[in-house]
């Protein structure tokens, strides 16, 4: 990054200000607080930009750890951004069904607590807008269709951070397991239902968000130069993509190659069948750097494996906290 590119980034500036002024009170922003101070499409530039100080060996990250407890489990995720001058953590538990986030933040030019944020709406916010820099990215020239499968909170973000990325978008098509959901969806964003799975996996992007454990999309309704994201899964015994989504695939990427290889049952069941070895997947952040030019034709079909990455948390988190402390909102602690 730029000096100049560095000053018009609002999550850089708010790093610097934070290192020349006196310490700050730590700030708890809440659901609603988080809701009102950053959207999907705010968030794309936010998390390319983090993508580029991935590609530059400047982020640190620990990759998500769950620990079994009664009822459900505990998961802790960390990153360390020197680029951006923070570090934190995202933890949450799932228990009897009920997920809670939280991130909490710190200063690294003096190792001050300075944030605590309840993360649910930040971490739909930063998964919708990674889909957003890979639509970017790694899209065929004039897409200007979105197939959506899976009418929930997830395909939301989804949906709003590729339309901000993506300006020649002109049709959604929705796919849902409940019409009624697909349905409410269609009349709330601007999409259509699908008359069959099959026409949601016909269009120029395809996004897999649900909570399936078998795969949802299979890889003969592709077209043609179709840019795959699957955000649904990460788990490695559940899958939301086929295999032979996977073997039409002329360039695969992830977040994080680590990640995937714990996590990602939609890549890691085709490496042990065959259909995929570890050194074809590559990870966004090397084409959002320009290292690797991702797609190589029109007709490419591309896959993005997202399973969610503590430095976007971080990115976001210290994006919604400068806003935050600018408009007056949150609570001191």
């Amino acid at each position: 990054m730029t000096e100049n590119e560095s000053n018009c980034n609002p999550s850089v500036t708010a790093a610097r200000t934070r290192r020349t002024s006196i310490p700050l009170v730590p700030l708890w922003l809440s659901e609603e607080d988080v809701a009102s101070l950053v959207t999907p499409g705010d968030a794309v530039p936010v998390i390319e930009d983090c993508f580029r100080r991935m590609a530059a060996g400047e982020v640190e990250l620990m990759p998500r750890r769950r620990f079994p407890v009664e009822g459900g489990y505990f998961a802790v995720m960390a990153a360390a951004d020197r680029g951006l001058g923070v570090a934190g953590l995202k933890s949450y538990t799932l228990v009897e069904g009920q997920l809670q986030f939280v991130v909490c933040l710190f200063d690294l030019s003096d190792g001050s607590l300075f944030g605590l944020i309840a993360a649910d709406r930040l971490g739909q916010v930063r998964t919708g807008a990674a889909s957003g820099v890979a639509a970017k990215h790694l899209a065929r020239p004039g897409a200007s269709s979105v197939g959506l499968f899976g009418a929930g909170w997830q395909a939301e973000s989804q949906l709003a951070a590729i339309r901000a990325a993506v300006p020649t978008i002109d049709r959604v098509v929705v796919s849902s397991r409940t019409a009624e959901r697909a349905e409410a969806f269609a009349r709330a964003h601007d999409a259509e239902v699908a008359e069959t799975p099959a026409d949601a996996g016909a269009c120029d992007i395809v996004v897999t968000a649900t909570t399936s454990k078998d795969p949802v999309l299979r890889g003969d309704w592709l077209s043609e130069g179709a840019l795959v994201c699957a955000i649904g899964a990460n788990d490695p015994r559940a899958r939301e993509l086929d295999s032979q989504v996977i073997a039409r695939a002329s360039f695969v990427c992830c977040d994080s190659l680590e990640d995937a290889k714990h996590e990602s049952g939609d890549l890691i069941e085709p490496v042990e069948a065959g259909v995929l070895d570890w050194l074809e997947v590559h990870e966004l952040q090397e084409v959002v750097a320009g290292e690797l030019p991702g797609r190589q034709a029109d007709d490419d079909v591309v896959v993005f494996k997202s399973n969610g990455l503590a430095a976007w948390d971080v990115a976001i988190g210290a994006l919604a906290l400068e806003r935050a402390r600018e408009r007056g909102i949150g609570t001191s602690l």
